[in-house]
C-alpha cells in the first residue's frame, strides 16, 4: 500500500532534482541576474549565447585534473559548472551542455555559510551576541532547557535539539518534512518546536533546521513585523546592502517559506561566478576591494574547529579529521590544513585554500556512492594547483 508519507517523499525527491531548474527561471528573485563579464575558455557544451573569451593556457596537469570532473561522469556524477581562481583571477571555467555563466544553480547546504556571514554582520553591529541566549521566543519559558542555547551552539550544530537530517527511508527525516511536508509553511516554527535531546554544546548534530532557526533570528532582528512580506523585504534589503552589492553577487536569490523566513540552510540560487565571489570574500577574510566588511574576529570564529567535530567550524566545513565513524567532508590526509569549504547536497562545493591562494566552485549532481570519487578528484585538482 502506498502511504501518504511515501507519496510525499517521492514528490520531495522529484523536487530535489527539478527545483534548481524551476527556481533558476527566476521565481522568488531578489534582483534580476546581471550579465556576468564575458571571460573564460570556450569549451564544448557551453551554449552559443554564453560564448566566452579565451583564458591563458593552463599547465597540462592542472587542465587534465579539472577536465576529469566532466569526463569521468560515471565516477563523480554530473558536473554542471567548474570554476578555478588563483589570486582572484579566473584560470579555468567550464560548463556542461545546457549550462553557462549566467545559469543560476541551487546552493543546497552551501547556503548555511552565507547565513553564518549574515549572522556575523548583525553580531558586528551589536544587534546579536554570539555567546548570549538565542533570541527565540518559544524557548524563553521558565525551566525550558532550550533557553540556554546560544548563537554559537546553533552555528556549531550543537544546540542539542532533536533532529534527524537524513531519514532511512528518506521520508522519515526531519529535513524532508520541514522542506516539503507539514513543516513547509512555517519552517522556523517546525524547527523551534523540536524538544531538547541533549544539553547545549554536548553533541554535534548536523541540521538544516538549525540554519532555518538562524534565518528566523535574522528576520526578527531586522523587523518587528510578523508580516511575511515585511520579513522577506527586510531580509532582501539587508542581503542586498551588506552582501550582494559590495561583492557584486547580483544573481544571488534566496528563497523563503510562506511565513517569510529565508530557507537559509538549503535553498539559494546563484551563478557559479557569484558563488566564486563569495568564496573569494571568505578567502580574503571578509575584505572586498580593500574594504573590510566582516570583522576578522568573525572569520576566525567561522574557521575555528567546533568542540564536538573538528571538521566543522561556524557553519562551514574544515579540512580537519572528523570524529571516529563520521563520514569525511573533505580530504585532511592530503590537503592544506587551512583549506575549508561550503558544501551542499549532491556535490555542490565552494572550496577555498588560502595558503594556495585558490578558490574552486564545483556544481552538479552526485549520488551517494560517487562521493568518495568526487572528493578524490577535487583533492587531485587542489593538489595540482
Amino acid at each position: 500500500m502506498i502511504t501518504k508519507k511515501r507519496l510525499l517523499a517521492s514528490a520531495a525527491l522529484a523536487m530535489l532534482g527539478a527545483l534548481s531548474l524551476v527556481q533558476a527561471a527566476g521565481q522568488g528573485n531578489m534582483a534580476p541576474a546581471s550579465p556576468a563579464p564575458k571571460f573564460g575558455a570556450s569549451l564544448d557544451g557551453v551554449a552559443a549565447t554564453d560564448t566566452l573569451q579565451p583564458l591563458p593556457v593552463l599547465p597540462a596537469a592542472i587542465k587534465a585534473r579539472a577536465d576529469a570532473l566532466f569526463v569521468n561522469g560515471d565516477d563523480v556524477g554530473e558536473t554542471r559548472a567548474l570554476i578555478v581562481l588563483r589570486d582572484g583571477e579566473l584560470i579555468y571555467e567550464r560548463y556542461a551542455a545546457g549550462f553557462g555563466p549566467e545559469t543560476k544553480l541551487i546552493s543546497w547546504s552551501m547556503a548555511k555559510s552565507i547565513t553564518a556571514v549574515l549572522i556575523g554582520f548583525l553580531v558586528a553591529d551589536g544587534q546579536l551576541a554570539l555567546d548570549g541566549p538565542a533570541p527565540v521566543a518559544a524557548w524563553q519559558r521558565s525551566g525550558d532547557p532550550r533557553g540556554a542555547i546560544t548563537l554559537k551552539h546553533l552555528l556549531h550544530m550543537s544546540a542539542g535539539l532533536e533532529h534527524v537530517e537524513n531519514g532511512d527511508p528518506i521520508w522519515q527525516g526531519d529535513t524532508v518534512d520541514m522542506l516539503f511536508g507539514g513543516g513547509a509553511p512555517d519552517m522556523a516554527g517546525f524547527a523551534e518546536a523540536k524538544p531538547a535531546a541533549a544539553q547545549p554544546g554536548e553533541i554535534f548534530n548536523y541540521s538544516s533546521a538549525t540554519s532555518v532557526i538562524l534565518s528566523d533570528i535574522l528576520a526578527d532582528t531586522l523587523t518587528p513585523s510578523q508580516s511575511p512580506a515585511a520579513r522577506r523585504d527586510a531580509m532582501r534589503e539587508f542581503i542586498a546592502g551588506r552582501l550582494v552589492e559590495p561583492l557584486g553577487m547580483t544573481s544571488l536569490t534566496p528563497e523563503f517559506d510562506a511565513n517569510g523566513t529565508m530557507i537559509g540552510g538549503s535553498i539559494m540560487h546563484a551563478t557559479a561566478r557569484d558563488y566564486a565571489k563569495f568564496g573569494e570574500f571568505l578567502r580574503n577574510h571578509g575584505v572586498v576591494n580593500g574594504q573590510r566588511l566582516l570583522p576578522e574576529s568573525w572569520m576566525n570564529f567561522m574557521l575555528s574547529p567546533s568542540p564536538n567535530d573538528r571538521g566543522y567550524g561556524g557553519h562551514i566545513w574544515l579540512n580537519r579529521a572528523r570524529p571516529v565513524g563520521a563520514q569525511p567532508a573533505l580530504w585532511p590526509d592530503r590537503g592544506p590544513n587551512d583549506l575549508f569549504a561550503c558544501i551542499g547536497h549532491q556535490g555542490q562545493y565552494i572550496i577555498v585554500s588560502p595558503s594556495q591562494r585558490v578558490t574552486i566552485v564545483r556544481l552538479g549532481v552526485t549520488k551517494g556512492d560517487q562521493f568518495p570519487a568526487l572528493r578524490r578528484h577535487l583533492a587531485d585538482l587542489t593538489a595540482a594547483l
